[in-house]
């Protein structure tokens, strides 16, 4: 067995049996499905053990959040590859065969994002590998512009953990993914950390996924998500940048937690954005900060140039978007 696809899963049976059943029908089918429930109320299980018997399922006894989710599938796992899918996707027939090819091409590769597309909007793109700033903004690359524009594939500076392929070899490396995070930017985190040790992530175009987006949390802006975003930015920035880096790049993050501050002040949010900031610098000793070592001062300084960089792509990506609107 080569891969094995885990699927987090929390009140999610409305959406397993359209994701379960486009598994059913990969080109590629050296794999086996794992799901792990995080202590659903639904008929999720009830649903695996009628209608997909060969799945294997890991039932918690309640939600606790992605990333224990994924890393205990994860870790229970004896392939090279992990494949991480969001219960809310439909993969075409080539996805898992085109993921495989691309993360086989170098052990120095660590994850390969798929071209994510909106479901419901299947001419738009909703993830083409996830992009950092210097001002701690994260975004989806590509989200809300025309499919047809992101058919190229890149280095990008994390996976979508929503699609992604991983190399499970590394995590044994760099760490597993953060469970104090819960949910949100612990994809990010872990693709940084990826990145300071020298590994690269990838985008495949060839490799396609549609995504409904919120299909747990509901919405795309909600208190709980907002929260607990905002509290791991601060967990992000901490843990990744030694010193000097967080000393360089502070005017730079203050700047962009103010303007976030304001924007989901208009949103009715804005309270709960300064929640979770305060939780965030509260509990930072909970954190296992990366130790700096000399030899990977490349690795940051590259990483550095990319955070500029991705400003700027934000900044097109945004104008662009709003054009459209």
């Amino acid at each position: 067995m080569k891969v094995t696809i885990v699927i987090p899963n929390y009140n999610g049976a409305h959406f397993m049996k359209s994701c379960l059943e486009k598994l059913r029908k990969q080109t590629f089918q050296d794999f086996q499905v794992l799901v792990v429930d995080n202590g659903s109320q639904d008929d999720s299980l009830a649903l695996m053990r009628d209608c997909y018997p060969e799945i294997r399922v890991i039932a918690l006894k309640k939600n606790y959040g992605f990333s224990r989710a994924v890393n205990v599938g994860i870790r229970a796992a004896r392939t090279p590859y992990v494949i991480l899918l969001n219960n809310d996707t439909e993969p075409e027939p080539e996805y898992v065969e085109k993921l495989v090819k691309a993360i086989s091409r170098s052990k120095r590769i660590f994850s390969v994002s798929p071209k994510m597309v909106q479901l419901y909007h299947k001419d738009l793109i909703d993830d083409a590998g996830d992009l950092y700033t210097a001002v701690g903004w994260a975004a989806q690359r590509g989200v809300g512009q025309p499919a047809e524009d992101y058919d190229r594939p890149c280095r990008i500076f994390s996976a979508c953990a929503g699609a992604a392929i991983y190399r499970r070899s590394v995590f044994d490396e760099i760490g597993y993914f953060d469970e104090l995070h819960f949910a949100y930017l612990e994809d990010l985190d872990v693709g940084f950390r990826a990145r300071i040790h020298g590994y690269r992530n990838e985008y495949c175009p060839e490799s396609v996924v549609y995504h409904v987006g919120s299909g747990t949390s509901g919405s795309r802006y909600n208190s709980f998500k907002v929260k607990l975003a905002a509290r791991n930015s601060v967990y992000l920035n901490y843990k990744n940048m030694p010193a000097l880096m967080l000393a360089l790049n502070s005017p730079a993050l203050l700047a962009g937690h103010v303007i976030k501050y304001f924007f989901f002040l208009r949103q009715g949010f804005g309270k709960d954005y300064l929640q979770g900031l305060s939780e965030g610098l509260r509990t930072l000793k909970k954190c296992r900060k990366v130790p700096f070592r000399q030899e990977r001062l490349l690795n940051y300084v590259l990483i550095e140039w990319e955070l500029v960089e991705n400003c700027f792509v934000y900044a097109s990506e945004f104008v662009k978007r709003h054009r459209r609107i």
